[in-house]
C-alpha cells in the first residue's frame, strides 16, 4: 500500500465518534440543562408574585377612578366587573375604568372585598395555594404586602 492509501484508510476509520464520546456530550448537555433550570424555575415564581402586585395595583388605580366619578367604590354586589362594564354600575354609559380584569397568575380572580380591614376595600390575591394565609410563594398578595 501506499502512504496516501494508508492515510486515508486510518482517517477513514477515526472519522467516526466513539459512544464515551457521545456520553461526555450527554452528560454535559444534562448538566448544563440541570443548572438552567435551577436558576430558572425560582424566577418564575417571582415573576407571578411581581405580575400579581401589578395588576393589583392597576385595579386599585382603576377603583380610584371609580371612585373619583361615582364618590362611591363598588359594592360587592357589583364587583370589580363594574370597572369594565361601569355603565352597570353607574346607570350611564360610561367609559370602562379598566380595558379588561385580569385573573391573578395563577388563574383566579383577584378577592375584593367591601368594607376593608383597613382601607375601604381589600384587593388581593390568594397566592399559589390559593388558601387564604400562607408563606413565602404560597403567601397573599395585597397592596402594601
Amino acid at each position: 500500500m501506499t502512504d496516501t492509501s494508508k492515510a486515508s484508510q486510518r482517517l477513514h476509520l477515526e472519522a467516526g465518534v466513539t459512544l464515551v464520546e457521545m456520553m461526555v456530550v450527554i452528560l454535559i448537555i444534562g448538566l448544563i440543562t440541570a443548572i438552567v433550570a435551577i436558576n430558572v424555575l425560582p424566577s418564575q415564581d417571582k415573576a407571578r408574585v411581581e405580575k400579581a402586585k401589578a395588576d393589583i395595583a392597576a385595579i386599585d388605580q382603576a377603583l380610584t377612578l371609580f371612585h373619583l366619578e361615582a364618590a362611591r367604590y363598588p359594592t360587592m354586589e357589583e364587583g370589580l366587573e363594574s370597572l369594565v362594564e361601569p355603565a352597570v354600575a353607574l346607570g350611564a354609559a360610561h367609559a370602562p375604568f379598566i380595558r379588561n380584569l385580569p385573573k391573578d397568575p395563577w388563574s383566579r380572580p383577584y378577592q375584593y372585598v367591601v368594607p376593608g380591614e383597613t382601607r375601604p376595600f381589600d384587593l388581593y390575591s390568594l397566592g399559589a395555594d390559593g388558601k387564604v394565609g400562607g408563606e413565602g410563594l404560597d403567601a397573599d398578595v395585597a397592596i402594601g404586602k
